[in-house]
Formats: C-alpha cells, structure tokens, sequence
C-alpha cells in the first residue's frame, strides 16, 4: 500500500505534454476545490522541468490564485520561460483547466554567493520529538474536522501549542502557531522535490493565527476561506524530510481579507525560508 507521502510524489511525476506544457492530476483524497499547496508544488515542479541540469536553485515564487480547481480534472501547467541568465533564470507558470485560469505564478532561480549575512532567531519551543502526532490532536474531534482528518497527510505535523480546534475550546486565543514539519518519510536528494514538498505544507497551517487571533477554529466556526496569493523565499539549503519549525503569525486582517506570514527554521534554528499568504476569510457568527 503507498504511503501519502508516495501519493504526494506521485502528484510531483507531471507527464510532458509537449511545448513546455506539463499535466498534473489530483489525488484519491479529493476536496471540495484543488489544494492551494498542490498547485504551488505542481507549479515548482513545472517550471523546474524546463531548466537545464546544473542551473541555479529555486530563489523565490509569487502565485496569485485566479479560481478554485475542479479536483475532477486534470491541471495543465503551461512554463513561459522568461529569462535565462548564467546565475539567474525566471518562469511563468499559468495552471489551465479547458480554457479557464485556475492559478498563475512566477518562479524565479539565482545562484547564492557571498554576501551580508544576518537573520531573526528562531522561537524557543518544544522540540518535536516531545510534541504528539498530529492524529493524537484529531481524537474526539472526528466528526467536526472530517475534512482535515480524512485529507492526504504525506507531513509528519507536531503543534507545539494547540491546533485551532483545541484552542477554542480552551477559550485561548493565539496571535501566533508554532508548528513542526518534515516530510512522512524519506525524499530523493533532488533539492526541486524538497522545494516542492515545502511549498505543498507552506499552505497548512499558515493561517491559523488569523482565526485563533479572533479565538475562532476551522471546522467548527462557520468561515469561509480562499487563498488570494501566496509568496515563498528560499534563503539557505535545506532537507525537507528534516524537521523545520514554521513560525506564522498574521498582522493584519481587515476588508475581509487576511494576511499570514510564516517561517521555516531548521532543526539547528537557521532560517530557511519566508512564506507570505493573503487569503479571502468570512466569519459568519451562529444566530442566537
């Protein structure tokens, strides 16, 4: 039997259509709309597919999520490739189904070299060998997050404070997440995969301190939430089948709009990456 994170894989193996067009599929586990973080990673992998073996790394991507994908058909990625430098190159990246825009980003890869060096420390938290599973966070709350616990989880997940469910009935509110995350098993040495394996969990979890600042919770509070656009910025190497802190929080939410943003830190407390997500969030209180 595959694991999810073999299904997740499988997600990564685009078939070549031809003319710098890659086909992508959904998973067996379908939502009610394609998963954010499935077309970012698709999208990764798209764009990497047509750059030439010992070119520079992923550097940063920017999407802008135009509709919902329908999880009933497949999801062609066209790669305009914009620019192709000895230490730079830039992808657009437009995910179609028939003739309707699902999402667009761009993609682009730089050589690191030296330069000025400094960043944020990392938070001080439980180390994630002392956090439980995910699973152990679902139990009693099956019925009111179904969509969570019957969803593909190919991320080994640990919150080092408690999931949005937990947390409202605690009546706690949260301006910030601390969450643990590594690839469920082990991944190739292809730096892309890794890339693309982040930005498929950089959209779990991202926007949790929107709602838990309002001491609210997905599956049990009536919300409604839509990414609008979702930046990522690769600052140093990393291995995604580690474990990576993601620190998120939101400073603003207002127009009905929400904005998160979060950071990976490796085990060692090196940030990796910085992750910025806007998203459409409504709350519509229970009438008395």
């Amino acid at each position: 039997m595959q694991s999810d994170l073999d299904k997740l894989l499988g997600l990564f193996d685009l078939t070549d259509a031809g003319d710098d067009v890659f086909v992508g599929q959904h998973p067996e586990q379908k939502t009610a709309r394609t998963f954010g973080g499935q077309l970012l990673a698709q999208g990764v992998i798209a764009a990497g597919r047509t750059i030439a073996k010992g070119s520079p790394p992923v550097h940063a991507l920017h999407a802008h999520f135009i509709r919902g994908g329908d999880v009933e058909r497949p999801i062609h990625y066209h790669v305009h490739r914009s620019r192709d430098a000895r230490s730079f190159a830039n992808r657009q990246v437009t995910a179609m189904q028939g003739d309707a825009e699902v999402f667009t980003m761009l993609v682009a890869f730089q050589d690191s070299s030296a330069g000025l060096e400094h960043a944020v420390s990392t938070p001080e938290v439980p180390y994630p060998d002392e956090l439980p599973p995910l699973g152990e966070h679902f139990k009693g709350y099956e019925d009111r997050i179904a969509a969570f616990v019957d969803a593909l989880h190919p991320i080994d997940i640990r919150f080092a404070n408690d999931p949005t469910w937990k947390a409202r009935e605690t009546g706690e509110r949260l301006e910030q997440n601390r969450v643990w995350m590594r690839a469920d098993g082990t991944l190739p040495d292809n730096p892309l995969l890794h890339v693309a394996t982040m930005a498929y969990a950089s959209d779990t979890t991202v926007l949790d301190s929107i709602i838990t600042t309002h001491g609210l919770s997905w599956g049990i509070d009536r919300l409604f939430a839509a990414t609008v656009n979702h930046s990522m910025w690769f600052h140093r190497d990393f291995r995604f089948d580690e474990w990576m802190l993601y620190a998120t929080e939101s400073p603003v939410a207002a127009g009905s709009r929400g904005l998160a943003s979060g950071r990976f830190f490796t085990l060692d407390g090196t940030l990796a990456t910085t992750v910025v997500q806007e998203a459409l969030i409504k709350h519509f209180p229970a009438r008395d």
